[in-house]
């Protein structure tokens, strides 16, 4: 795969400088367009120690427009890194639809580093690796372009290049004892690279191999194939007449198809608990929660909460039952509404991936990313092809929490449509709760049965034996939030318990 990187090309100063003003005017008029389009581009530049990474680098934010580019470089973990799931720092710094993410260093450098270490193993160096790529269809099916170039030194030439940057005093401090170490382990290196590159080069997002020994010849290779692939992208783009979400106005909603029965229509909605009981039960569940918080704590476990439910449905008050047992510190609530114009030129997880906690931190979603198949499946907001896969995003992602050791706690606040008009009629009628009723709320409940429906695919697709769904019965306000609260403090103490 990588015997063509190794012939040796050459790019004279003439040739180069002769090719560069015009392969740079073309790179900002395709950067100029990208701007009015609906796609992000990810470029990753990887490769062997020494083939011009930062280079490359520094010359294509020399050539494009820096205003609307962002570099990353991925080294090891800092603590804030560490303490989240693995791809957290990678979510965090897409860049938006209509910019571009320059990569030295990418999801790439760990698997093959720790592989070629022998830290991984062959099944976990497998696993790794599907989880790039699902994590690049992700990107891909969103709209992303995926750009991916490989700068290739062989062995001689990379001991060479080494050898020459340490001769030097002034760029002797670039050559490190883990170059040396990689240049010894080049043989092992090459092959684990090569593997991974044929692993993970697909027709949406292929590896290209460039020779990296030629400056010129590297810097100019790489712009081509940058300009290339983008005003490909932009053509098509073009072509499809792709834009941005419409509005409300011009959406139609989507039809569902009609069950005679759901997992909701089950549930025993005559449940209750008396006002004694609920106090004694509140009281003990609210310590034994403040205990077991602190432990989690003190033990670096995070937790993540979810509360969906129907409006008025009793999310709000389940919070407010629950934070006097937390340490305001160590928790933070986030409403989830509207995406604002910055949500809504990312990837629609990344909004919620930026607030994935620190170990021993809480998160509580008050509604969450199951939007995308409920109100946004609903509505229309999302293409019947989004949010269908979406509910294969949505596992794939809790699954990364939960590897991480997270205690994920899904909740579905369920009541009735009896309940929740009598609900919205006394919210009217409190002067501190008439904010909470708008015209959406009465609206919403005329497609009562296509959210049930929804909800009832939701939980048939996304109850997984890591993230399984807790469905409460919520018509009595005492019953449900003693449930959800014991579930929470059951969840929390099997956690601590499995760490020691």
């Amino acid at each position: 795969m990588f015997e063509v990187a190794e012939l040796g090309h050459t790019l004279s100063k003439k040739d180069y400088n002769k090719r560069v003003p015009e392969l740079r005017t073309e790179l900002l008029t395709v950067q100029e367009a990208l701007k009015q389009a609906n796609f992000p581009v990810i470029i990753l530049i990887s490769g062997v120690d020494g083939a011009g990474k930062g280079d490359t680098i520094n010359l294509l934010n020399e050539w494009l427009d820096p205003r609307y580019v962002r570099t990353f470089a991925f080294g090891q973990m800092s603590d804030e890194e560490r303490e989240r799931p693995a791809y957290w720092r990678f979510w965090r710094s897409l860049p938006q639809r209509g910019r571009i993410g320059l990569y030295v260093g990418s999801w790439y450098s760990q698997p093959i580093s720790e592989r070629v270490s022998g830290v991984l193993t062959e099944p976990e160096l497998d696993a790794s690796l599907l989880r790039i790529k699902t994590f690049e269809k992700e990107l891909i099916d969103d709209g992303a372009l995926i750009i991916k170039i490989w700068l290739h030194l062989s062995r001689n030439a990379q001991g060479a290049r080494l050898k020459k940057l340490e001769s030097n005093p002034e760029t002797a401090w670039r050559v490190t004892k883990q170059d040396k170490k990689h240049l010894k382990d080049y043989d092992i290196f090459r092959s684990i690279a090569e593997r991974t590159l044929r692993e993970t080069s697909t027709g949406e997002s292929p590896w290209i191999i460039v020779e990296g020994t030629d400056a010129n010849y590297r810097g100019l290779t790489v712009g081509q194939h940058i300009l290339d692939r983008v005003s490909l992208r932009l053509q098509q783009h073009e072509q499809q007449h792709v834009s941005l979400p419409p509005s409300s106005s011009d959406i139609t909603p989507m039809p569902l198809l009609t069950r005679p029965l759901t997992l909701l229509g089950n549930l025993d909605m005559s449940l209750h608990l008396a006002k004694n009981d609920y106090k004694t039960k509140l009281e003990k569940l609210q310590c034994r929660l403040n205990l077991l918080a602190r432990t989690a704590h003190e033990r670096q476990i995070s937790s993540v909460i979810v509360l969906e439910g129907w409006d008025a449905g009793g999310k709000g008050g389940l919070i407010r039952r629950m934070i006097p047992s937390l340490d305001a510190r160590n928790y933070q609530i986030i409403p989830i509404a509207a995406p604002t114009d910055e949500e809504r030129a990312h990837h629609y997880l990344w909004r919620f991936w930026r607030h994935i906690p620190r170990a021993g931190q809480i998160t509580i979603y008050d509604r969450s990313w199951y939007g995308r198949v409920l109100v946004e499946r609903v509505e229309g907001y999302a293409k019947p092809e989004e949010w269908m896969r979406a509910y294969a995003e949505i596992n794939d992602f809790e699954e990364q929490l939960t590897d991480h050791g997270t205690v994920l706690l899904k909740l579905w606040l369920h009541i009735d449509q009896d309940e929740q008009m009598r609900r919205f009629k006394e919210r009217e009628k409190i002067s501190y709760k008439q904010y909470k009723i708008t015209d959406e709320d009465y609206r919403n409940r005329e497609r009562w049965n296509d959210y049930e429906h929804a909800v009832n695919d939701m939980v048939e697709r996304t109850s997984t034996e890591f993230a399984p769904w807790m469905l409460i019965e919520g018509n009595d306000k005492r019953y449900a939030r003693i449930k959800a609260l014991k579930e929470y403090c059951d969840r929390l103490e099997a956690a601590v318990e499995a760490r020691g």
